[in-house]
């Protein structure tokens, strides 16, 4: 009999039938599912077996002298909850801090970060922080609500699509399939990124721009639109505000001014901008190529200021689509797993913690938490004593790597909870084994808003427990939980602190799930946001002026490296690199480089080169292509034997906190 639930791998949320009695993981793809309508991508279709690795985790470890060794549950969680109550006397609630799961359900999510406010600080954050914490904050800001306006199903509506910052083909395969579908139809394609993607291949317009001027492009873009009367006047009047000072400042970029900036000819900006202007209704879908910067969160404000100047909002085909990366990025955010935010995005200064404090019966912290890296940077300088790890990878995943380890190596007490013995993990004090999602039962929020339900397909290995399990023990060890008998409980919780999901239950999502909000007025869901009005009454549109990126090139340093993933791997690849069929197709790092600065340095394909930054090097094999644009270079980060995150500094966007991954100048050595 087969099992419905959810891919663990993208945000797209693929849903996926899993016959439990097939231990060799064979998966189909739901027909009637709206997102993915049956089609899957490789790691849908073929990557699932690291559940079955010998390598999963299967009881809990303490380390001893240096060496792990095997302790009972009882022995384990005693232990890390009595490190944690003593460090909490001696030096107050903000020297412990906990790093939540976007791998995780939205259940163990809200877990972690009510634990984490019961125990007195808002030190609570995830991987979010290091992809797409710009998109909370910058569509809070802008449109009173951070994330996707529309569905996946409505892009058969869009007649424009603009893709920026985005591998869409390769990182989201089903939503690049279903743009790929439209634009063979004869719908308008502009792709704006410095690696010619397959669909820039396939676009009418290709912005092959410098990494890190985003905003100079963007703004160039509307300065036409508004120069040649394309904008939505209509729109603006009656549901904006702010246009007069935007428009003051987007009228200093006139595209020629800006070649010299972004690398784009004034007449493929002009003829992108009457394609946006012109050919509507327009979808923007970008990712970390537009999150992963100092000015992030400026880039998506801007991303959000071309929507509203063009009226691309609110209807479907149109609108805004952050395409998030991990599966529950989204489900995370909402359940509260970040510094500034308690459930449902109530910021930590708000009155609205007044709810959270009835709601839990306890006095709540009001002063804003640390952010993943401030946590480690923290931790080197003895103000944070202990951290609290769930299904994250930071060894892997997080710039300054070197700081990273600074951190942890400085602890007191490090608590780690995960299915494999991570680069980070093997570092603990303590290790939890937990379960898969495969093993669990929960809801995942897709991309696009859509709570599903998670769907348990087969037995934990040995010992390993639940995610939701083992907080649930932590939580009534620390005296802070009265204690949950299962997910469903915990969801009902949810209902009660998330206004978006107050109307989902288990049975009403099942099997399709549903957008949220889904509360009284709106019973079915929510699929395209904004249609009549906004959170924030207008939507608002915020002047954004270029800033130049973190790093510039010189003479020593003259290339500019980008960082990111390919289609066969994934993250940190502590599942994809545990998958024969995935690892066999991408089994090593590579640093790509275009075909002229290949030949100018006498680099030859797959050579080894070393890749220097002002922070860090490493060694890897030459991938000579033509996807890259002159001057530039891209590393995948998935591969422990070459952490490239070792040659991204510690610099961050001001108000996501946000590491710049996309621009760090390198020389390259042959």
């Amino acid at each position: 009999m087969a099992t419905l639930t959810v891919c663990p791998y993208c945000g797209t949320g693929c849903q996926i039938l899993i016959d439990e009695l097939d231990s060799s993981a064979r998966v189909i793809g739901y027909s009637r599912s709206p997102v993915n309508e049956g089609k899957l991508c490789v790691k849908g279709y073929s990557g699932l077996t690291y559940n079955f690795s010998k390598e999963r985790l299967r009881y809990p470890l303490v380390k001893r002298e240096g060496k792990f060794t095997r302790i009972s549950w009882e022995e384990a969680l005693n232990e890390a909850t009595t490190k944690l109550r003593s460090i909490v006397r001696d030096y107050g609630p903000d020297a412990v801090a906990f790093q939540s799961s976007a791998k995780c359900t939205n259940e163990e999510n809200y877990l972690m970060q009510k634990m984490a406010r019961l125990v007195g600080t808002n030190n609570i954050d995830h991987c979010a922080r290091s992809c797409h914490s710009p998109t909370a904050l910058g569509l809070i800001e802008t449109l009173g609500a951070g994330a996707a306006t529309g569905s996946i199903s409505s892009l058969e509506d869009t007649k424009t699509f603009l893709i920026i910052g985005s591998n869409t083909t390769e990182q989201h395969p089903i939503i690049g399939a279903k743009v790929v579908t439209e634009v063979k139809k004869g719908k308008k394609l502009i792709v704006a990124d410095p690696r010619r993607t397959q669909l820039a291949e396939l676009a009418d317009i290709h912005l092959q721009f410098r990494p890190g001027t985003d905003v100079a492009l963007l703004n160039s873009i509307m300065y036409v639109i508004i120069r040649d009367g394309l904008q939505d006047t209509s729109f603006i009047d009656s549901r904006t505000s702010g246009f007069s000072a935007f428009r003051d400042e987007v009228m200093n970029y006139p595209p020629e001014k800006m070649e010299i900036i972004t690398g784009i000819p004034p007449q493929m900006i002009e003829k992108a901008a009457h394609l946006i202007g012109s050919e509507r209704p327009v979808a923007i879908l970008y990712a970390m190529g537009i999150t992963q910067h100092i000015h992030g969160t400026e880039n998506v404000m801007d991303v959000s200021n071309l929507a509203l100047l063009t009226g691309n909002i609110g209807k479907r085909g149109s609108g805004i689509f952050p395409l998030r990366g991990q599966n529950n990025v989204q489900g995370s955010s909402d359940m509260g797993a970040l510094s500034e935010f308690y459930p449902g995005y109530v910021r930590y200064d708000s009155d609205k913690v007044d709810f959270f404090e009835k709601l839990w019966n306890s006095k709540l912290p009001r002063t804003r938490g640390l952010s993943l890296s401030e946590m480690f940077e923290a931790a080197a300088d003895g103000k944070v004593k202990a951290i609290y790890l769930m299904g994250e990878n930071p060894l892997i995943t997080e710039a300054s790597v070197t700081d990273v380890e600074k951190g942890i190596d400085s602890l007191d007490l490090f608590i780690v909870q995960d299915i494999f013995m991570t680069t980070t993990a093997g570092r603990a004090h303590i290790v939890l084994p937990a379960t898969s999602s495969l093993e669990k039962e929960g809801t995942f929020t897709n991309t696009e808003r859509r709570i599903q339900k998670v769907s348990r397909v087969y037995e934990r290995p040995g010992e390993a427990m639940e995610d939701w399990w083992i907080l649930n023990e932590m939580g009534k060890r620390l005296g802070i939980f009265k204690g949950y008998d299962s997910p469903r409980d915990v969801f009902e919780e949810i209902r009660a602190a998330v206004p978006g999901y107050s109307g989902a239950t288990y049975e009403n999502i099942f099997p399709l799930g549903k957008q949220w909000p889904i509360n009284d007025e709106n019973p079915e869901g929510t699929e395209i946001l904004h249609t009549r009005s906004f959170p924030i009454g207008r939507a608002r549109f915020v002047p954004i002026p270029y800033g130049d990126p973190s790093e510039v090139v010189d003479e020593e340093y003259n290339f500019i490296m980008t960082t990111g993933r390919n289609y066969f791997q994934w993250h940190s690849g502590t599942m994809s690199r545990r998958t024969d069929i995935l690892d066999r197709e991408s089994p090593e790092a590579y640093v790509e480089i275009n075909v002229e600065d290949a030949k100018k340095l006498n680099i030859r394909n797959s050579s080894f080169v070393t890749v220097r930054s002002r922070h860090g090097s490493i060694r890897v094999k030459a991938r000579v292509t033509e996807r890259i644009m002159p001057g530039v270079v891209f590393v995948p980060f998935h591969f422990e034997e070459v952490r490239v995150n070792l040659l991204v500094g510690n610099q961050v966007d001001k108000i996501s906190r946000i590491p710049e991954f996309k621009v760090v100048a390198v020389r390259l050595i042959p």
